[in-house]
């Protein structure tokens, strides 16, 4: 049993492993020289932004996985079988996951105040990232009360699809793409705490392997759209009888109050 336990978690791992790659090729198909962009809250012009169909794949891959789980005999077995293997093995319990699921969000904001620039500017990143994570919410919640899968653990029916999954996948996406064109290396660095976050959720018995695959897929995807949005969204805080050297007028601040982590947003008419 021990033999099928790792043999699943290397399933998991070899997905990680695929979308580097697979990231990594559309970087290189995609890319184009780009200068520092000065990390401050004002900025003169909207960047534009296309949608990339081969970034879907992947996500589309993974949703299709989990969705084709909740049916197929098969695949509903390999969730059993995994829960039953993790289970026989009572692993400790830790919930980081909680946390892990924000690292690579949280390392793009640190990166940034050390003078490591990423692609977008302070205010420009905190407008995509909350984007995602409204976006990701938008799929997942609804999804989670149609579906009725019941957890692992019995403790209600919001099993399908991982909400912690598709944060932590969506937050690893926004590192890739901050600096997928200037260090690809450090791009990729999320996705190790994304992998950890899925894991750990099954570990914890709170989401069975078919809910982690698709939370990670409508993480990806979460990020894909908020960043093919963003231009629109620009365009609309600013205002569009604006002059494109005017100081912009709207500031996007994240803000940690009362172990509360939210968005603080100011804009004058």
């Amino acid at each position: 049993m021990k033999k099928h336990f790792q043999k699943n978690l290397m399933y998991i791992l070899v997905l990680s492993s695929a979308l580097s790659q697979i990231n990594a090729q559309n970087t290189k198909d995609t890319m184009t020289v780009q200068k520092p962009v000065q990390d401050s809250i004002i900025k003169a012009e909207i960047p534009k932004s296309n949608l990339n169909y081969k970034s879907l794949i992947i996500p589309a891959a993974f949703i299709s996985y989990g969705v084709a789980g909740l049916t197929m005999n098969n695949l509903k077995k390999l969730n059993v079988s995994t829960k039953v293997e993790i289970n026989e093995h009572q692993p400790t319990q830790i919930k980081l996951d909680n946390y892990t699921q924000y690292a690579p969000a949280v390392i793009v904001y640190g990166l940034n105040a050390m003078g490591v620039k990423g692609k977008h500017n302070l205010r420009d990143r905190t407008i995509i990232y909350a984007s995602s994570q409204l976006i990701a919410a938008a799929f997942t919640m609804p999804l989670k009360y149609l579906v009725k899968e019941e957890r692992p653990d019995g403790s209600n029916t919001l099993s399908f699809p991982s909400g912690h999954a598709a944060t932590a996948f969506s937050s690893a996406q926004f590192m890739f793409r901050e600096y997928k064109d200037t260090n690809f290396w450090l791009s990729i660095s999320g996705y190790p705490f994304a992998v950890f976050t899925g894991v750990y959720r099954m570990l914890n018995d709170k989401h069975w392997l078919g809910d982690v695959v698709a939370g990670a897929g409508f993480g990806i995807l979460s990020t894909e759209l908020a960043y093919w949005l963003f231009p629109k969204i620009d365009s609309l805080l600013r205002g569009k009888n604006k002059s494109k050297n005017m100081l912009s007028s709207t500031m996007v601040m994240p803000f940690y109050q009362n172990k509360t982590v939210g968005i603080g947003w100011v804009k004058t008419f």
